[in-house]
């Protein structure tokens, strides 16, 4: 079984619309946004999953379980997301996935890395601790999801802290 990290093309719309109806958590990774259809995806992956010069999207792709790794570049910081649809979630590939990218993202430049998980997401946490990220504080109701706020707690990595024991890292294909 392989799994790699490559850019986002349309012709991942189908997995997408069936990751974003395979469990509720994941309609907040989209902003919101409803991918009922593979159309519907297809205009989400063009318009908000972006690999260029300032956005950089990578699919995790396993036997059609796909995911996100996500940075935006800015004073040499960059903010990371992950997300996996559930069938590849406890198998380590979204601290796998943070790992690759975060070391990718230092190879090109970048100083910090940022991210944030609600404080009710212990599984999210696990993901950032594994991948090396160290946790800073908590930044009170930053999120609201329908008519409730959580608290976020934040973690970084810079290129000055030591590489994670990984036990998977993700291969990024060119």
């Amino acid at each position: 079984m392989s799994v790699t990290l490559r850019p986002w093309d349309t012709g991942d719309a189908s997995a997408l619309s069936e990751a974003s109806r395979s469990a509720s958590d994941l309609a907040t990774q989209f902003g919101g946004v409803d991918l009922p259809s593979r159309a519907a995806a297809e205009a989400f992956i063009d318009r908000s999953l972006r690999f260029d010069e300032y956005v950089k999207n990578w699919a995790v792709v396993e036997d059609g379980n796909v995911g996100a790794a996500a940075i935006e570049f800015r004073h040499e910081t960059a903010w990371m997301s992950y997300w996996l649809a559930p069938a590849a979630r406890g198998k380590g590939y979204a601290a796998g996935a943070l790992i690759a990218v975060s070391e990718w993202a230092f190879a090109n430049g970048l100083y910090r890395l940022d991210l944030g998980h609600r404080v009710n997401n212990p599984a999210s946490c696990r993901v950032a601790t594994a991948a090396g990220f160290l946790a800073e504080g908590i930044e009170r109701e930053k999120l609201r999801y329908g008519e409730v706020r959580y608290d976020v707690e934040t973690h970084a990595r810079l290129v000055t802290d030591p590489a994670p024991a990984a036990r998977l890292v993700l291969p990024i294909a060119h």
